[in-house]
């Protein structure tokens, strides 16, 4: 059985070569990531917002068990007043003086503001659940709908998945043997170089003279170096790397010779010679 060879061994075209099919298949695994656009976004947003309303249900629910309990507490107060009252006003039949009188007439007054402090109280806690279930009809509505949109969303999720799963994993099961065959170190750099890069292009070819990640012209001695391949050579400005575009397997489109200016010696036996 052959003997695998250690990636740090290979030459810096196979090395080059290697890291150029990986970036392609890479490319191709974020054009399908394109396609899906903002949907796995709207789908989380969605989500986290159907989480938040949710909550908020559980949350308003809660309080409008607290404030019928409360109620429920008041009304047993109101009871309990009300029992104490009748029962002043009875032993007022009874009394034998004024000071006991006035005592018991205290006590009634008393009871009679904690019956009026806990009718308002009850009331306002009567306007809290009604507000209450207005916010929790409203959130319950917005979750009907947020659910719906996000049925739909996951629909089309699916959909594109669906029509693009198995050439995505066929791509991620390439480039992750590929990446078996590319130095650990520079493997490591290729993919902070691409989170770094807006289009996540890590490695580039050189087109018209410059760098095909940021544009900027390389100078000719650069450009012999990257066509020499001797050794890996990042652009000086976005810091890809570089490669030039016969390795890479491309051919670009060379640029139309301009028409050569005729001599003016041409120009003059080119006239017509006049007849004397």
């Amino acid at each position: 059985m052959a003997r695998t060879k250690d990636p740090a061994e290979l030459s810096v075209e196979d090395k080059l070569k290697n890291l150029y099919q990986l970036q392609t298949m890479l490319s191709e695994i974020d054009k399908i990531k394109t396609l899906r656009g903002e949907l796995p976004l709207e789908v989380q947003d969605l989500e986290d917002e159907i989480e938040g309303l949710t909550t908020r249900i559980e949350k308003i629910q809660s309080e409008i068990e607290s404030l019928k309990r409360e109620i429920t507490e008041r009304r047993g107060t109101i009871e309990s007043a009300n029992q104490a009252i009748a029962k002043y006003k009875e032993q007022m039949d009874n009394v034998r003086n004024n000071r006991e009188y006035d005592s018991l007439n205290k006590e009634i007054e008393f009871q009679e503001l904690d019956v009026e402090l806990n009718q308002k109280k009850i009331r306002e806690a009567e306007d809290a659940i009604n507000r209450r279930t207005d916010d929790l009809s409203n959130c319950s509505t917005a979750v009907g709908e947020r659910r719906t949109d996000l049925d739909i969303k996951k629909s089309e999720l699916e959909e594109i998945i669906s029509e693009t799963k198995a050439e995505e994993e066929k791509l991620r099961e390439r480039a992750k043997n590929l990446e078996l065959q590319i130095e650990p170190r520079l493997l490591a750099a290729f993919k902070r170089i691409r989170r770094n890069s807006r289009n996540g292009l890590g490695i580039v070819y050189v087109q018209r003279d410059a760098c095909g990640g940021c544009f900027n012209k390389i100078p000719p001695q650069r450009q012999l170096d990257i066509r020499m391949r001797k050794k890996i050579i990042v652009c000086e400005y976005c810091g890809r790397i570089m490669i030039d575009p016969e390795l890479a397997g491309v051919k670009l489109e060379k640029a139309e010779d301009k028409p050569k200016r005729r001599s003016s010696r041409a120009k003059k036996s080119a006239e017509p010679q006049s007849e004397d």
